[in-house]
């Protein structure tokens, strides 16, 4: 799919910030005529903003009703209006509620503090208050946007596609605000910055609320250490870190998992020393799958062979299945988790025992214990029937 600009009027391709150009598809006919535009989700993960709120927008700029269909991803304004018309439209979005008033990034998030609006930047720290006046203020007061989360955030970082180590592309008319933020970054990468210590900033930059760093100690405590590690392992947490650290900036940086090769992925693993090692496999699985991982398992299986090679390297995997549907993806793969087995099983990486022992009762050895029993009480279907299977081949055998 074709990317541009978040900010149409920059024109350098090197600018950081990138979205899906907007497609149309007009259905109907007469009265019943409307537009839907398919990729409205993707739109959205790029902007950080809930699809609704950009549909909405059309339906006030445009006099026109619309429907927000978020469970099938499908959104529609009523009457014809072509793609070019409405990626306009979306642009006066753009500048309304994604843009700071202030460094004219689009790294905000929507907070709603006694009936106001304020956009909360991320790359400059400015907090103002989003154009109250407008129609769509209004919908986003009675319908908050859901409070933004690490993942959220690494979704946006994915989605707007950076294209180098210091982030440029700015905008040379903007005024001092973005000289001041690359030359931060030239200072701190001219003193040596690592990329461990990078990733850390980024963490920093986040919501530091006290719930929002109540709940992401939470979560990392479900293992006792890092958020790759567990407390059964002698090895250096500190490598497994690493490893996750790389893997997730390699994706980051070319907006695509499959680009980056299994020879490459193998050779930093043995680089670290973590190769072989089963905590691995949970932190790759984490890593190099998203929200599309029963397709992207079978383009993996060769990499996945070559890093499960026993009984504890298969449950690590499963362990790092737990950790991506339960606390990452919570909403868009709990249904599909029997069809995630099922290409584990396909590509045959896990054996049916350690399936059925996986299964048999949730632990909190990788996530907390009521999101391991949620998890394989949704992966119930998969587990009968590789427990029929197993039974009805040991028959066979007797036999």
């Amino acid at each position: 799919m074709a990317t541009i600009n978040v900010r149409r009027d920059v024109k350098d391709s090197f600018y950081r910030y990138k979205m899906p150009r907007l497609l149309s598809k007009i259905e109907g006919k007469g009265n019943g005529i409307k537009t839907v535009v398919p990729n409205m989700a993707e739109i959205a993960r790029a902007l950080s903003r809930p699809p609704s709120y950009p549909t909405k927008y059309f339906g006030c700029e445009l006099g026109a009703q619309v429907k927000c269909d978020d469970k099938n991803e499908r959104y529609i304004v009523n009457g014809e209006h072509d793609a070019e018309r409405l990626q306009t439209i979306l642009d006066g979005f753009i500048s309304k509620f994604v843009l700071c008033a202030s460094c004219r990034n689009p790294e905000t998030d929507l907070i709603i503090k006694n009936d106001d609006i304020m956009m909360d930047c991320k790359a400059c720290g400015a907090q103002n208050m989003a154009d109250m006046r407008h129609k769509l203020s209004t919908y986003i007061v009675k319908n908050p946007p859901a409070q933004a989360s690490k993942n959220q955030r690494k979704q946006r970082k994915a989605a707007t596609a950076q294209t180098n180590d210091l982030g440029g592309g700015f905008d040379d008319n903007e005024g001092g605000s973005d000289d001041d933020i690359i030359s931060q970054r030239i200072n701190k990468e001219a003193a040596g910055l690592t990329m461990q210590s990078q990733l850390a900033q980024e963490d920093w930059s986040e919501d530091t609320s006290a719930a929002a760093v109540a709940q992401r100690l939470k979560e990392l405590a479900v293992k006792g250490v890092g958020a790759f590690g567990d407390d059964n392992d002698d090895d250096d947490e500190n490598k497994y870190d690493l490893f996750g650290a790389w893997l997730e900036e390699q994706v980051d940086n070319t907006n695509d998992s499959n680009a980056v090769t299994d020879v490459s992925i193998i050779l930093k693993a043995q680089e670290l020393g973590v190769y072989g090692k089963y905590k691995a496999c949970q932190v790759l699985v984490q890593c190099i799958f998203d929200e599309s991982i029963a397709t992207q398992i079978p383009k993996r299986t060769k990499l996945l062979r070559k890093f499960v090679t026993g009984e504890k390297h298969q449950k690590a995997v499963l362990g790092g299945v737990e950790r991506l549907v339960g606390l990452e993806y919570k909403d868009s793969l709990m249904k599909k988790v029997p069809a995630i087995l099922m290409k584990l099983y396909d590509a045959d990486v896990i054996d049916d025992e350690v399936f059925i022992k996986w299964g048999e009762k949730p632990t909190k050895k990788y996530v907390a214990k009521d999101v391991s029993k949620e998890v394989k009480k949704a992966a119930k279907p998969f587990l009968e029937w590789i427990a029929t299977a197993s039974e009805e081949e040991s028959e066979e055998e007797s036999d």
